[in-house]
C-alpha cells in the first residue's frame, strides 16, 4: 500500500467522518480515489459495528413495493437522486440503508413467473402457493370454493391478533386486491374481491368475498385499520359514491359492509373517505376503515396535492395508521403496500413505476421516524419483478428517464444521442414486453419526444397488451430484531417464518 493509502486508511480507522460525495451547483461530483478508498473503510467500520438484535420484536412491519424489483430499486434510486439535484447514482433510498439484505425467490408452485397473490400469500403464511390463490394451500384447483375451505393457511396477521397485538393494512390499491387481501382473507380466486365477482355456485355453497371477510374476520377484536382503495366493494351497486353520484356500488347481495363496520365498532369505530377526514382523525378511535378511490387510489403525481377532499399519500395514511396501532401495549403489526408500482410497469410508464417508489421510500423514511428499531422489525421487500430494463451505456449522471448518451474516447460525456444500429436514439429504460412495443413496424424516432413526460411510455420487444412480471428474485431489506435472519438467498415464504419467530408468535402472550 501506498504512504498516501496508508495515511488515508490510518484516518479512516480513526473515525474520520467521509463525506461520500461533494458536488458542485450542476451536480457534478468532485470524486478522486482518496474519497472512494475513504468510503469504503467507513462502510467496513459501519459492518464491523453490526450486532445482532435477538430480543423479542414488540412490533413487525412489512413493506411491499408491488413489483419493486432490483432494476426497479435502481433506476428509483437514480430518479430519486436526480429529483434533489444530485447525479442520482450515488444516492441511496431510505429502505436501502437498513442493514441486513438478502434475496427472495418468488417462483409460485405451478408458475415460474407469479403473480402477487401466491407470492403475498408465501409471505404471510409462510407456504407457497399456486398464482391467484388467497391464503389457502396449493391442493385445491383454482375456483373450487367449498373443497377450499379445509385448506385455509393461517396469516401473520391473524397469528398478531389472536397474541392480542393491535395490527393494520395501508395500500394504494384496493383494499381487496391480491396483496392486501391475503393478509386477512382465504380464497382460490383472487377476483372474487366482491359478491358480483364470484360464480353463483360459489355463492350458493356460502363462500365469502374478499371484503365480506374483512368484516367477517374472527380472530381478536379485528383489524384496527384498513386503508386503501377500493369502496366499490363495499357498498351496494344501488349506493352512490360520495363524490361522484353517476358511480355507484358493485354488491349484489345488498349489504353496506361500511355501515356494518360502524356497527362493528359503535364507540370506537370510524370511516373516513379523504385526506381532510384523516387528518382529523379523533385519536380515540380504535378501528378505522378508510376508503379513498372507487378502484385503486391515484397514482401520486396525479394526486391533487391542495385539494382536502381528495386522497391522502401512502406516506399520510402509514403515519396515521402508526398513530394509531402504536397504542396497543402488546405491539402491532402493520403491512404497508405500494400497489402502484406494478401498475405504472403494467402500462410500460416508467416515471410513474419510479415515481411510486419514490412515495415508497418516503413513508418508510416517515415510519423509521416514528419507531424505534430496537423493539420494531422492519421489513421491506417485493412480491415479484418486471421485466424492466436499464440498458446501453449512457454516461454518470445521464436523466434516468432520458435517451442515452455514452462517453467519447477519452471517457468524456457526448453531447449527442447514441444511436442504434437503425440510426436512432433511445432510452436507458425499457421493457421485454408490454403496449409499448412496435410489432412488425419501425421504431419511433426519439428525437424530439420528451421521454422524461410523466405519460411517456417507453418502447418494449413483444407486444402485450400489459408488460408483465418477470421470475427472477427480488431484494429483502431487514432491520431490528432477528433482522440478521434475512443474509442470503431464500424461498419467499421464509419471509413469514422471520417475522413470526422475531414477535415469538408461538408463545403465550
Amino acid at each position: 500500500m501506498s504512504d498516501r493509502l496508508t495515511s488515508l486508511w490510518c484516518a479512516a480507522l480513526a473515525g474520520t467522518l467521509i463525506s461520500t460525495l461533494v458536488t458542485t451547483a450542476h451536480a457534478k461530483p468532485l470524486e478522486s480515489p482518496d474519497m472512494w478508498y475513504l468510503q469504503g473503510q467507513q462502510s467496513l467500520r459501519e459492518a464491523i459495528k453490526l450486532k445482532p438484535n435477538t430480543r423479542r420484536a414488540k412490533n413487525i412491519i412489512l413493506f411491499v413495493g408491488d413489483g419493486m424489483g432490483v432494476s426497479t430499486v435502481t433506476a428509483g434510486r437514480i430518479f430519486d437522486g436526480q429529483s434533489k439535484g444530485q447525479p442520482g447514482e450515488e444516492n441511496q433510498l431510505s429502505f436501502e440503508k437498513l442493514p441486513y439484505v438478502g434475496l427472495a425467490k418468488t417462483y409460485n408452485t405451478n408458475q415460474q413467473t407469479p403473480d402477487s397473490a401466491g407470492t403475498m400469500t408465501a409471505m404471510m403464511t409462510g407456504v407457497k402457493t399456486r398464482a391467484g390463490y388467497i391464503s389457502v394451500d396449493q391442493i385445491p384447483d383454482r375456483g373450487d370454493c367449498t373443497p377450499a375451505q379445509g385448506h385455509h393457511l393461517k396469516t401473520l396477521l391473524e397469528h398478531a391478533e389472536q397474541a392480542g397485538m393491535a395490527t393494520g393494512v395501508v395500500t394504494t390499491a384496493r383494499l381487496t386486491h391480491a396483496t392486501p387481501a391475503a393478509t386477512y382473507a382465504h380464497v382460490t380466486e383472487r377476483g372474487w374481491e366482491s359478491d358480483d365477482e364470484m360464480p353463483s355456485k360459489a355463492r350458493r355453497q356460502g363462500c365469502k368475498d374478499i371484503a365480506q371477510q374483512l368484516l367477517a374476520f374472527p380472530y381478536g377484536d379485528g383489524l384496527e385499520v384498513a386503508f386503501g382503495g377500493g369502496w366499490r366493494h363495499f357498498i351496494p351497486e344501488g349506493d352512490r359514491d360520495l363524490l361522484n353520484h353517476s358511480l355507484r356500488g358493485q354488491r349484489e347481495d345488498g349489504r353496506n359492509l361500511i355501515t356494518e363496520w360502524l356497527e362493528r365498532y359503535p364507540r370506537k369505530g370510524a370511516f373516513v373517505w379523504n385526506k381532510d377526514q384523516l387528518s382529523q382523525l379523533d385519536d380515540t378511535k380504535q378501528h378505522v376503515l378508510g376508503l379513498f378511490n372507487r378502484s385503486h387510489m391515484s397514482f401520486h403525481i396525479d394526486q391533487e396535492g391542495s385539494d382536502p377532499q381528495g386522497e391522502p399519500t401512502l406516506k399520510m395514511m402509514t403515519q396515521k395508521a402508526l398513530t394509531i396501532l402504536r397504542k396497543r401495549p402488546q405491539g402491532f403489526f402493520l403491512m404497508v403496500e405500494n400497489g402502484r408500482i406494478d401498475h405504472g410497469h403494467h402500462a410500460g410508464n416508467a416515471y410513474r413505476a419510479l415515481h411510486e417508489t419514490q412515495a415508497f421510500a418516503d413513508a418508510i423514511q416517515a415510519t423509521l421516524s416514528m419507531v424505534d428499531l430496537k423493539d420494531t422489525l422492519v421489513i421491506v421487500t417485493a412480491d415479484h419483478s418486471h421485466v424492466f430494463t436499464m440498458a446501453g451505456y449512457p454516461t454518470r449522471g445521464n436523466p434516468i428517464l432520458g435517451k442515452v448518451r455514452g462517453n467519447d474516447s477519452k471517457g468524456q460525456p457526448k453531447h449527442k444521442n447514441t444511436l442504434a444500429d437503425d440510426d436512432l436514439p433511445y432510452t436507458t429504460l425499457g421493457y421485454m414486453n408490454g403496449p409499448g412495443a412496435v410489432g412488425a413496424r419501425s421504431r419511433d424516432d426519439l428525437t424530439s419526444v420528451d421521454t422524461t413526460h410523466n405519460h411517456f411510455q417507453q418502447q418494449a420487444l413483444i407486444p402485450t397488451s400489459s408488460e408483465t412480471h418477470s421470475g427472477e428474485d427480488v431484494a429483502i431489506y431487514a432491520g431490528g430484531p432477528w433482522a440478521h435472519l434475512i443474509h442470503g438467498t431464500h424461498e419467499q415464504n421464509y419471509i413469514f417464518h422471520v417475522m413470526h419467530h422475531a414477535a415469538q408468535l408461538n408463545k403465550t402472550r
